[in-house]
């Protein structure tokens, strides 16, 4: 497992803790599943999920769009770098739903539920 696989797994894992005091009670509700109360004792803890989500999503960042390093063998050929695009649209999606997680506690008063 390279370092961005991880990074990205550990901003989706924040991600989901930041915001499971709140989408763990609703989604208990909606498919009628009981006993999902404990969620809301993580709410205090939220703001340090959140820091630990900003954290892996800025060492995500860093790994994707660093330098890449030119490796040459003794017979002097280089191997190019890897483009690593579609790592990137993989941190962008990964970006883009774990912004939606965390921001989901500050929407929910907001959706016709």
């Amino acid at each position: 497992m390279n370092k961005n696989t991880l990074m990205n797994s550990g901003s989706i894992f924040a991600g989901v803790l930041a915001s499971a005091c709140c989408i763990g009670p609703l989604l208990a509700s909606i498919f009628s599943i009981g006993g999902l109360a404990f969620a809301t004792a993580l709410e205090p803890y939220r703001s340090y999920f959140i820091g630990l989500t900003v954290i892996f999503l800025a060492s995500s960042f860093f790994y994707a769009y660093r330098p890449q390093e030119q490796t040459c063998g003794l017979d002097g050929e280089c191997i190019a770098p890897q483009n690593g695009r579609a790592q990137r649209i993989i941190l962008l999606s990964v970006t883009a739903l774990t912004a939606i997680l965390v921001a989901f506690p500050y929407l929910l008063p907001y959706l016709p539920i």
